[in-house]
């Protein structure tokens, strides 16, 4: 599973972990994110993130 960066605020995604109250059940992957998903924290797009480490 992989983890994505927010480069503007920080904000990490994990794969493993998902995003539960933004509805990305655990073991979504990011490209099943979809394309108009928003950062939880500052509101950027999939395009300002990331990967910051493969496990």
């Amino acid at each position: 599973m992989k983890k994505w960066q927010c480069v503007v605020c920080g904000w990490v995604y994990d794969e493993e972990l998902g995003c539960p109250e933004e509805g990305l059940a655990p073991g979504t992957r990011w490209e099943d994110v979809p394309d108009d998903w928003e950062c939880p924290d500052c509101g950027v797009g999939k395009e300002d993130f990331e990967m910051i480490e493969i496990a």
